[in-house]
């Protein structure tokens, strides 16, 4: 009876080490993501994104994964509609793409401002992958609903210009802008 007690114990501390090792990789994930911010540049100019990785995490770590990979690289900004939101961030182009995957909702309170950053997403709260959105203005409708993890502060006027480009069906700009790049830079 005795060795199954010390056995427990044994395994109750290792899961403890376990799971305080977890924790404390989790908060140095979000510090080494607190201190960078996106440079989107496009071809009508350039966007600086800093990111909320204490509201929004894994949206903040997929964003930078995907930037990183250069997966964003040559897309398109494939969706605007004047003074509600500029959105991009799909392979295909038609707002129907993705990485392969998908990931949780991260629901906080940031309020969608001019300028608001937030994961594109299907019905399904859980269904974001590698679109997004910038807003034109503020859209209080959408707060609580959508993962919002940066706000632009540089190039609003970038983002307007965007928000002001002739569109045609499905809101699909008649003029390309492309997303030539996006580079994670420390602030």
């Amino acid at each position: 009876m005795g060795g199954w007690r010390t056995t427990m114990k044994r395994f109750i501390l290792a899961l403890l080490v376990l799971a305080a090792g977890l924790i404390f990789v989790a908060a140095e994930e979000v510090t080494n993501i607190k201190n960078k911010q996106a440079v989107i540049e496009t071809n009508l100019g350039k966007i600086v994104v800093d990111f909320y990785p204490e509201d929004a995490p894994n949206a903040v770590a997929n964003f930078i994964k995907l930037a990183d990979q250069g997966f964003y690289d040559g897309l398109a900004f494939d969706r605007v509609i004047k003074g509600f939101m500029i959105q991009g961030g799909c392979p295909k182009g038609d707002g129907t793409g993705g990485p392969g995957y998908t990931i949780k909702a991260e629901f906080n309170s940031r309020n969608h401002l001019a300028g608001t950053v937030a994961m594109a997403r299907t019905n399904d709260p859980d269904s974001a992958g590698s679109q997004f959105y910038i807003c034109l203005a503020p859209q209080s409708f959408l707060d609580g609903k959508y993962t919002v993890f940066g706000q632009v502060t540089g190039g609003l006027d970038v983002v307007k210009k965007i928000g002001d480009v002739p569109t045609g069906a499905q809101d699909r700009p008649l003029q390309k802008v492309i997303i030539e790049k996006i580079r994670i830079v420390s602030k």
